[in-house]
């Protein structure tokens, strides 16, 4: 009988695969801007006041301080690192602060008081403020491209817009001037005063003003003395009543655009032709 050969058992050798872990990209740390820029500071009071001397609260002042949720009272001192008196040490030498003609220049190297009144001092903005050259020249610019616009649009604008926006600047005296003055005031107009040009030129009512003004300067309409009702001229039949603390032009303006006012409006035109 045949002796059964032993099958041998081979082993096979497990091979682990090696975890490869994916590179995590490199966060680029961008340095920290300084919060506070080291540099020399003007301060002016407002509405260009200029005495020779004003002096502004420099303690038992408060600034709310957001993060910590509560106010913290302020203090300029001499001999502190720090204008928050929770954060002072020892002695504190309180410091005045003046303005002298209006205006206060405070070095690079008193950052302590720069940052009470840039930052913390609870009339900045209010009674004084930061003179910023960058800032002013942006609202210089605005200004000058206001104006810019404002003369353009007098150099375009037709004569009747032309009286329509000057009677609100010159009243009645508009009725007697030529066109070459009318233009040449609202030219002058323009330049001293674009953002009020600007408006009067797109109110819908300012033609309408005027139009009722011209209609009481050439007697079409009559307005009472107490300026509070509009009449016919030739039979004083009151035509309206003006609403309380409304100027009257403004309302008859308005009162034209209603279905009286509006055939009203017709009738004094043909006779305005």
């Amino acid at each position: 009988m045949a002796k059964k050969q032993k099958t041998q058992e081979v082993e096979v050798p497990v091979v682990e695969t090696p975890i490869v872990e994916t590179p995590k990209p490199k966060v680029k740390v961008e340095p920290k801007k300084p919060t506070w820029e080291i540099k020399d500071r003007l301060y002016y009071l407002k509405n260009g006041q200029t005495p020779l001397s004003y002096i502004i609260k420099s303690s038992d002042i408060y600034h709310f301080d957001e993060e910590k949720g509560y106010e913290r009272e302020l203090k300029y001192t001499k001999n502190q690192k720090t204008v928050f008196v929770d954060e002072m040490k020892g002695d504190q030498r309180l410091e005045h602060v003046v303005f002298r003609n209006g205006a206060l220049f405070v070095p690079k190297n008193k950052t302590v008081l720069q940052k009470l009144l840039s930052l913390y001092h609870p009339l900045r903005d209010k009674l004084f403020y930061e003179y910023k050259p960058s800032e002013e020249a942006s609202v210089q610019i605005d200004q000058l491209e206001m104006q810019a616009d404002a003369i353009l649009a007098a150099r375009n604008m037709d004569l009747s817009t032309a009286e329509a926006v000057m009677r609100v600047e010159l009243g009645s005296k508009v009725s007697k001037m030529s066109s070459a003055e009318l233009k040449r005031d609202l030219l002058v107009f323009a330049t001293r005063n674009p953002s009020l040009l600007l408006e009067l030129a797109e109110d819908e009512n300012v033609h309408l003003r005027n139009f009722g003004i011209k209609a009481v300067e050439f007697g079409i309409l009559k307005i009472s003395n107490d300026q509070r009702t509009f009449l016919w001229g030739s039979n004083d039949r009151k035509l309206m009543n003006v609403p309380f603390e409304e100027h009257p032009y403004s309302a008859l303006a308005a009162w034209f655009k209603t279905d009286e006012g509006m055939e009203i409006y017709a009738n004094i035109e043909k006779q305005l032709k």
